[in-house]
């Protein structure tokens, strides 16, 4: 054996080492890309997701929106909780809160508080709904069992049982929204929620 040759290892020749080299870019070349598509992925799922929660959530009349959130159908009725044999008979007015499921731009809030309305009920067993937001300046309209009326204590507006205003205060009277019953449910109470201007006489809707 060769002694010069002894304690020196082969020279790699310059084939290994283009190989080598290309297979160095090549690993490098994959890591960088997997690093690159995880972030884009988040990003992609983060993007699509309220698209794909809205096509989950549109509801029917045979179709809630989800089993464990408000009950909506596709008309934009709410069903409340609410029946029509818990009113009183009297038509003494009853405030309910109206629950539904509200979605941003990436989450969902299940069945959370609305707004609060005014439910009486008529003689022919009709339900009589109104909006507890004074159309003067936005404050709470209250129920004065003593005077048997509506009144707001900001800034005393007045109204009686149906709504309509009885001092010149409020713009206009207090704002009716629909509400039904439908055969397939019996009693129960479905209520288009709607909000309105305040502080004009005609009757605006804004949301």
């Amino acid at each position: 054996m060769n002694t010069q040759d002894a304690g020196h290892e082969a020279t790699p020749s310059p084939s290994d080492a283009t190989e080598r080299r290309g297979f160095v870019k090549l690993m490098a070349g994959f890591v960088s890309l997997l690093v690159g598509l995880i972030p884009a992925g988040i990003g992609l799922g983060f993007f699509l997701d309220p698209i794909l929660r809205k096509k989950q959530g549109d509801g029917s009349a045979a179709d809630p929106l989800e089993p464990d959130g408000a009950v909506k159908d596709a008309e934009g009725f709410i069903r409340l909780d609410v029946t029509i044999d818990t009113l009183p008979q009297d038509g003494t007015p009853i405030a309910v809160k109206v629950k539904d499921d509200k979605i941003d731009a990436w989450n969902r809030f299940r069945d959370i508080d609305i707004g609060t309305i005014w439910l009486r009920r008529m003689p022919d067993d009709t339900v009589l709904a109104m909006s507890s937001i004074c159309p003067h300046l936005g404050c709470a309209v209250d129920y004065r069992p003593a005077d048997n009326d509506f009144f707001c204590p900001c800034h005393t507006s007045s109204f009686d049982l149906t709504g309509q205003k009885t001092n010149n205060i409020p713009p206009r009277g207090m704002d009716h929204l629909e509400a039904r019953m439908k055969p397939e449910t019996g009693n129960q109470i479905w209520l288009k929620y709607e909000t309105f201007r305040t502080g004009t006489p005609e009757k605006e809707r804004i949301a």
